[in-house]
């Protein structure tokens, strides 16, 4: 289960989501946003793994230093909030590998076998898949979400709010290009509320109702890197048999 901790102007009631999860079952938990620290004593309590999502080594060891069992490292890749620093996964997971002891997974950028290698060979003990896992007939959003997914490249992500430094890597639409053009006109003077329309009750619309013009959704570049919607099933056994064709085939070959 994802947990964030927003920056609210009225806290949602963290406490009682926590409460929820651990009535439920839930054993794993994603953190993102805010230090999950004045939570973990709960979580701890009840037995459950906390990996908090950094998009920087110095957060990573903080997270590292307040008791979360794992991290998740975001590069500047990723859908969502690549945070402020922009550094890229090739230099972001080695960087982690050098500084953190607690395992970590790798988040931004990762779609098949070949991320998964690469993952692997940077220090990471795994990878994270959000976009990816969108684009699958399991994944409970509307039709119109996948295909759009699909049907981009590489180059049709925007990142916007950066001037709130509160940047947020999103599929570009109707939608992102009007706010865009808010943001330009705006410049330092932006305020949140000149972009509300455009950024807040977004996702049942797009997720939902299939509105993908709506505003403003998370989206990762690695959209460039997805042709299809398979079963989640497939998708791991391709990416497998893939990742093992990789490290038996071209890289015995380097060796030899």
């Amino acid at each position: 289960m994802n947990l964030t901790f927003l920056p609210a102007f009225q806290a949602p009631p963290y406490p009682e989501y926590i409460a929820a999860l651990i009535e439920g079952g839930i054993k794993a938990v994603e953190t993102a946003g805010r230090s999950p620290e004045p939570y973990l004593p709960a979580l701890k309590a009840a037995g459950v793994k906390v990996i908090h999502k950094c998009t920087s080594v110095r957060h990573s060891l903080k997270a590292e230093k307040i008791g979360c069992d794992a991290i998740s490292v975001d590069g500047f890749e990723c859908g969502g909030h690549p945070g402020e620093d922009d550094i890229p996964n090739f230099i972001l997971l080695p960087r982690a590998a050098e500084e953190l002891k607690v395992p970590f997974v790798a988040s931004g950028g990762m779609a098949d076998g070949r991320s998964l290698v690469a993952a692997l060979a940077l220090g990471a003990d795994g990878i994270n898949m959000g976009t990816r896992f969108v684009a699958t007939q399991e994944a409970p959003v509307h039709e119109n979400v996948k295909q759009a997914i699909v049907n981009a490249t590489e180059l049709d992500t925007r990142l916007v709010m950066r001037q709130l430094r509160n940047t947020e890597r999103v599929l570009n639409n109707e939608g992102v290009r009007r706010l865009l053009e808010i943001e330009r006109a705006k410049g330092d003077q932006l305020t949140i509320n000149d972009i509300l329309d455009q950024v807040a009750g977004i996702y049942p619309r797009v997720m939902v109702d299939g509105q993908v013009d709506a505003g403003a959704w998370s989206c990762g570049m690695v959209a460039g890197l997805i042709h299809d919607v398979p079963t989640v099933g497939e998708l791991i056994d391709r990416m497998m048999a893939e990742a093992e064709q990789i490290i038996r085939g071209r890289l015995a070959r380097v060796l030899n």
